[in-house]
């Protein structure tokens, strides 16, 4: 299997379990992952993000495989006021 066909294959619930894996160094039900096991997960949740999720996070890995960082004008620019669910003045508070 090639790494496209591979990262396909992964829904979106193991991928949240790929995550926690690579960011706590164990999986959900608490089994420790090896050095060689934390490497792989963690090249796999990059594959996974540059390939088939589209993240609006700051920092991500594009499909070139290099960082991607957004500017300040591009979140801006996400989080305008369409995508809003509230929005508060101080005297409301």
């Amino acid at each position: 299997m090639n790494i496209d066909n591979l990262v396909k294959t992964i829904t979106p619930e193991l991928f949240e379990r790929l995550q926690y894996g690579a960011a706590t160094g164990k999986w959900p039900d608490g089994t420790v992952l090896s050095d060689e096991q934390k490497e792989q997960t963690v090249q796999l949740v990059m594959l996974y993000q540059a390939k088939v999720a589209q993240s609006n996070e700051q920092f991500t890995i594009g499909s070139n495989g290099e960082m991607v960082q957004k500017t300040k004008a591009q979140l801006q620019k996400e989080f305008t006021v369409d995508n809003e669910i509230a929005r508060f003045s101080e005297n409301d508070l």
